[in-house]
């Protein structure tokens, strides 16, 4: 697990965030820096990269390894700490509180600010790089990528959904993104694999879900992994989070993959509420959607008389 480094942020000096950033331009180019790069890297004497590294190292910030050189690699604590820093120097958050949720690629946070905002670290490839690498399409045509990248791109990647969605699809607003670091609202709600709905709520709410996926599918993108881990249900409403695997819908599988998340979701409702979802044809759903036809999941239930 990677640890939050917002306590160790006032311990850091000016010169250090001048040798992380070294250290992240030669992993630009290499998965290891060698350390006689670093002093042109990061704009620092041989003496003060010494001085840094140390520093940085007893925080968690850079590792070593000597293979046929000594090499430097920044560590997801490190990146974070750079994302931190171009945050507070844009006066985006005055600190970061406490997780608001921890998963397999991503850790979020509460964000202190003029609002309550959620900090959403990115954290694709930390432990599964060779898997994440060979799915993701902004990974597959690289010869160099790093985890530090495919992170990068993802948190890009999701950025640019929100910002595209955003006031007009059930998403989180986006406030700020640098590196792997997403800033947002912080979203009321329950997710919906945790959510007790009313019987009367139920179709009532998937037919909400599919409404707003039909928006997004007209604002020209597809979810492309949605379930419901990633659908959070409140009194006000629902919100669709965590888009980092969005696709435009001009891309070759984009029906494709909106013909899985309306699966995802309708198989979902049906195994949860067997007897209030009505058995139907996903994909006939999903052709509505692109047709912009869609109204309710009991159009698509089988008539009485069939």
């Amino acid at each position: 697990m990677v640890k939050n480094v917002a306590g160790v942020m006032a311990e850091l000096e000016p010169e250090d965030f001048y040798l992380l950033s070294g250290v992240e331009q030669g992993m630009r180019f290499s998965e290891w820096v060698n350390r006689s790069k670093l002093p042109e890297n990061a704009g620092l004497t041989p003496e003060e990269v010494e001085y840094r590294l140390d520093r940085c190292m007893k925080r968690d910030l850079v590792e070593r390894r000597t293979i046929q050189y000594e090499g430097y690699q920044l560590t997801f604590e490190g990146y974070d700490a750079l994302a931190l820093h171009t945050f507070a120097e844009r006066e985006s958050i005055e600190g970061v509180g406490a997780p608001l949720g921890v998963g397999k690629e991503s850790d979020v946070y509460e964000a202190q600010s003029y609002r309550p905002l959620a900090l959403k670290f990115h954290r694709e490839g930390y432990t599964n790089f060779r898997e994440v690498n060979k799915e993701r399409d902004y990974t597959a045509d690289n010869d160099h990528v790093s985890w530090l990248y495919t992170a990068r791109k993802a948190a890009e990647r999701e950025h640019e959904a929100l910002e595209t969605l955003y006031p007009d699809v059930a998403v989180p607003r986006p406030v700020d993104h640098n590196r792997h670091a997403i800033l947002m609202t912080k979203f009321e709600g329950v997710e919906l694999a945790r959510a007790k709905l009313d019987d009367e709520q139920v179709v009532a709410i998937l037919d909400l879900i599919l409404d707003e996926v039909a928006t997004a599918y007209d604002a020209g993108m597809v979810h492309a992994d949605l379930s419901e881990h990633n659908v959070a249900v409140a009194p006000s409403g629902i919100t669709i989070f965590d888009w980092p695997q969005s696709v435009p819908t001009d891309h070759a599988n984009a029906d494709e993959l909106l013909e899985r998340d309306v699966a995802n979701l309708v198989g979902y409702f049906g195994r949860k509420h067997p007897a209030l979802v009505p058995d139907v044809d996903t994909d006939r759903i999903a052709a509505a959607i692109v047709d912009g036809d869609f109204e309710t999941v009991r159009a698509f239930a089988p008539s009485r008389s069939s």
